[in-house]
């Protein structure tokens, strides 16, 4: 009972860094990636649809993306999405092809999108700690219960605390890296 509840822990912890990995490969590094593309949904036929199910999405350099719909009537739609998100690009249209340059960052918008990348890594924390509370209530519930030992109890909750050192250690490395990504001209 108790290796289960570490082990639901473990699995807490590992969606927390999936999570926050997902979240931190949208950010834009002025260098291209088709992650940038999977927040945006273009209207598919009365379907939001994200763009790498209605194109294929090239880089043929290291600051270009290349995006060729299947459909040459979706041309406009993809090209009116990418315009209205967040991500702050200009797309090129030639009437059969995309091209989405990737600008070099100012050092400013470095500065916030390093921000926004410690914000995600809190978020993730918060998350960690959340699923450190939910394992310490079934740990008492367990007791509780007469499951376990109090002693049982103690040595799974001082595996608990280095399981959850261990996470938020993996997240502060995780957001370094990405703040040095970022941060990179």
């Amino acid at each position: 009972m108790i290796e289960e509840t570490l082990q639901e822990l473990h699995n807490a912890i590992a969606k927390a860094h999936d999570a926050l990995r997902r979240e931190l490969s949208r950010l834009r590094t002025g260098r291209a990636s088709a992650d940038l593309l999977d927040s945006i949904r273009v209207d598919y036929y009365g379907t939001p649809t994200p763009v790498a199910q209605m194109a294929s999405v090239t880089i043929p350099e290291p600051r270009l993306l290349v995006i060729k719909p299947w459909e040459k009537g979706q041309i406009k739609a993809i090209e009116s999405a990418i315009q209205q998100s967040s991500l702050g690009l200009t797309p090129q249209n030639d009437g059969t092809v995309i091209r989405l340059p990737m600008p070099p960052l100012t050092e400013q918008r470095r500065k916030d999108l390093a921000k926004a990348a410690k914000g995600h890594g809190e978020d993730a924390k918060i998350t960690i700690r959340k699923a450190r509370h939910e394992c310490r209530d079934m740990l008492a519930e367990i007791v509780n219960d007469g499951n376990a030992s109090e002693d049982d109890v103690d040595r799974a909750t001082k595996k608990m605390e280095e399981i959850v050192q261990e996470g938020t250690a993996k997240v502060d490395e995780i957001i370094a890296t990405k703040e040095k990504d970022i941060m990179t001209i």
